[in-house]
């Protein structure tokens, strides 16, 4: 089963830390819907959790030649015009969606659509695609491991990709894209030459490729049940097969929209996605599909346990039975002759006889044997 699951996905992760079932429910379950309830469409209301204490603008901004990385704080992201309309690969990450009115503002700096400014404060929002013409806007969940508590998490994050620029909203500080910074930094691979739509794509790829690495970090607890069902079926077991259940429920929650959203931005065919790009795109997919069938795999594949598990147990339950079956079989016919004994009447010939007792003692181990011999024979046991 261990090898079955190694070949249904291509990547390998690091063991990480098992996660709380109860954060990553609650990452679904907490989302205030009707906070916006009778507003009128457009209107900028924060729907979620509140992550961070106060946000944080970062921007990477880079040629070939050129980099420059800073931080820049919201009172002065006036700042931000000077990006707007640069000949560089601007990447300006936004870290806290609570304050509506620095996301209004932002928004309104670069033109971004209310109602997309609605979906990127809705963090309950599903994954999804729009082409604005001048802007492509993206919004997927991204799953990570919290190195804090070691909890399995989830967070919304959107994209506004522009020819000028790539502006990204998360929910909190820290997400899964450091590796691409450092190959920004380093110049390694080909991110310094190419432009804003192909910054998307990694971004986009390093989210989808962490798909595949969680559910690797699944697969391979889902393989050790096999073999604690396998030796000693308990309840504890169960507890931990309906657990991955549910984990691998929430986390199909979340990345069969992308599927679709990433369908659609292929299908899309805008002036700002480059020929060249479009190749990345398409893998992009295959990796998408892949984890859903990673998913349906391994749902089987605790399906399947769960009927082995059931089966044990009523496999165990039977030998019980069978046992006490066996032991009623051969009490019966003693307990008769017991019963027979026990009647005190006077006038039973036996009771007078010195050798009564030990010949009753005898017929009854007799009969004993004879019907073990007789269970032996039918092999009933």
């Amino acid at each position: 089963m261990e090898s079955t699951i190694s070949k249904t996905i291509k990547k390998t992760t690091k063991i990480i830390t098992q996660p709380n079932l109860n954060s990553f429910i609650g990452v679904f379950n907490s989302k205030k819907r009707s906070v916006n309830k009778g507003m009128a469409p457009g209107s900028l209301v924060f729907i979620g959790n509140r992550k961070m204490e106060e946000p944080k603008i970062s921007i990477i901004d880079y040629t070939n030649e050129h980099f420059e990385e800073k931080q820049i704080e919201k009172h002065d992201i006036s700042e931000l015009v000077s990006f707007k309309e640069s000949n560089t690969v601007s990447w300006i990450n936004i870290d806290g969606l609570h304050e509506t009115e620095l996301i209004g503002q932002i928004g309104e700096m670069f033109g971004i659509h209310p109602l997309l400014q609605e979906d990127i404060l809705n963090t309950a929002q599903r994954a999804k695609f729009e082409d604005f013409e001048e802007y492509l806007f993206i919004t997927l969940k991204m799953l990570s491991i919290n190195r804090g508590n070691k909890h399995l998490s989830s967070e919304q994050i959107s994209f506004v990709v522009h020819k000028n620029f790539v502006l990204t909203f998360q929910e909190k500080e820290g997400d899964v894209f450091n590796a691409v910074r450092e190959r920004i930094r380093t110049k390694r691979g080909k991110l310094r030459n190419v432009g804003n739509d192909y910054l998307a794509y990694a971004l986009l790829d390093t989210i989808v490729d962490n798909y595949i690495y969680l559910l690797e970090y699944l697969g391979e607890h889902i393989a050790d049940l096999e073999m604690q069902l396998l030796k000693r079926p308990s309840e504890s077991l169960l507890t931990k097969i309906n657990t991955h259940k549910q984990e691998l429920h929430f986390i199909a929650k979340a990345v069969r929209p992308v599927k679709e959203m990433i369908k659609d931005l292929i299908r899309a065919e805008s002036p700002i996605i480059h020929k060249k790009t479009t190749p990345y795109l398409k893998d992009l997919l295959d990796i998408a599909t892949q984890s859903i069938e990673t998913i349906e795999s391994f749902r089987e594949i605790l399906s399947d346990y769960l009927n082995i598990y059931h089966t044990n147990l009523s496999t165990k339950l039977n030998e019980i039975m069978k046992v006490l079956t066996v032991f009623s079989a051969i009490f019966i016919p003693l307990t008769f002759i017991a019963g027979i004994y026990g009647m005190n009447f006077q006038h039973m010939p036996e009771l007078d006889k010195e050798w009564g007792y030990p010949a009753v003692l005898v017929t009854m181990f007799l009969v004993a044997l004879c019907m073990l011999a007789f269970l032996k024979f039918r092999k009933w046991f």
